[in-house]
Order: structure tokens, then C-alpha cells, then sequence
């Protein structure tokens, strides 16, 4: 005599297919143009907000010279540190916006060289980018764990920040995290 099928049967989409929509839905909101906030400065943009911006793209340009410094001092693991390092340093453009969109701003424009580490002290490049360890596995380790406190900081900013700075903090920690996967688990 055959059992009857499970009454338990899944009828609907498996966890994973949801936290793979669910990171590019955070990925492509993250990434949509405009504003939500009418008020405050020329660009609808609060004085808070650009100081978020301003800070979260000096973050992403200590993380690119981070890995800049492990580039250079550890060659062997170029490969798999130029596309992640190329992800922060185009974090650090979009967030790096209303610096060179602000004709009156006397701060460098993101699209050039990173801003010197100590432009924001408890930015992840604020300890010497310059120590980098001796070998492949702990300089992948000080990468993890820079992008690990950065994603987690950029996370606990999304309820201080509006709407659309909001998305875009969150689709960028989630790059982080995926980040420290890569140079955790997924990629050493």
C-alpha cells in the first residue's frame, strides 16, 4: 500500500531562491537615481545626508587603498582582489556624488586617487594600509575583517540615513558581506 504524499510538500520557493532575489531586489533599489528628500541643500539632499555620503565615501576609499596595499605587497593574490577592490572604488564614486557634483566643495573628487586614511579617523584604512602580514592567509584575514566592520557600521547607519541613501547603504554592506565570503571562505 503506497503512503500518501506529504501534506508538508513545499509548494512555494526554497529559502535560497528568496535571499537571492532578495539581495539583488537590495542591489538594484540601491542603485536607482533620485531623491526622497525635498528639502535641505540645492541637490534636495540634508545637510546629514551629505555628511553620510561624504563619510561612507571616505570609507570605501580606505578600503580601496587597503587593498591597494595588499595588491602590492602580496602580488599572488591580485587575482582575486582586483574585482572586489574595484567594487569599493566604485562604492566610493557613487557615494562620492555630491562631492563632485558641489561646485563650492573643496573636497577631491572620489573618481581620482583615494583621500589620504586620515580623512576619517575610525575609517577601516585608519590603521596603517602599509602593514600588510607576511602571508597570503592573514592579509586575507585583515581584509575580511575591514570589510566585515565597514558593511556592519554601514548596517547599523540604515535607520539614521532617508530612503534612498538608506538602499544604497544597504545594497553596498551586502557587497561587504559578500566580500568577507570571498575572502573567507570562497575564495582562500
Amino acid at each position: 500500500m503506497p503512503f500518501p504524499s506529504s501534506p508538508r510538500a513545499r509548494s512555494g520557493p526554497r529559502r535560497r531562491s528568496l535571499l537571492a532575489v532578495g539581495s539583488t531586489a537590495l542591489a538594484l533599489a540601491g542603485c536607482t537615481a533620485g531623491s526622497e528628500d525635498p528639502g535641505g541643500g540645492s541637490d534636495g539632499r540634508s545637510a546629514a545626508e551629505r555628511r553620510a555620503r561624504a563619510r561612507a565615501a571616505r570609507d570605501s576609499e580606505g578600503l580601496v587603498e587597503r587593498y591597494d596595499a595588499v595588491i602590492a605587497a602580496r602580488p599572488a593574490l591580485a587575482g582575486l582582489l582586483r574585482p572586489l577592490r574595484e567594487e569599493a572604488a566604485r562604492h566610493a564614486r557613487v557615494f562620492g556624488e555630491d562631492r563632485r557634483k558641489a561646485p563650492s566643495s573643496t573636497a577631491p573628487s572620489a573618481s581620482s586617487a583615494p583621500s589620504s586614511p586620515s580623512a576619517s579617523p575610525a575609517s577601516p584604512a585608519s590603521s596603517s594600509a602599509a602593514a600588510v602580514p607576511g602571508n597570503d592567509k592573514d592579509a586575507l584575514a585583515v581584509l575580511a575583517a575591514a570589510e566585515r566592520e565597514l558593511a556592519d557600521r554601514r548596517a547599523r547607519t540604515l535607520l539614521d540615513v532617508p530612503g534612498e541613501l538608506a538602499r544604497l547603504l544597504a545594497s553596498v554592506s551586502a557587497a561587504g558581506a559578500a566580500h568577507v565570503y570571498l575572502l573567507t571562505e570562497g575564495g582562500a
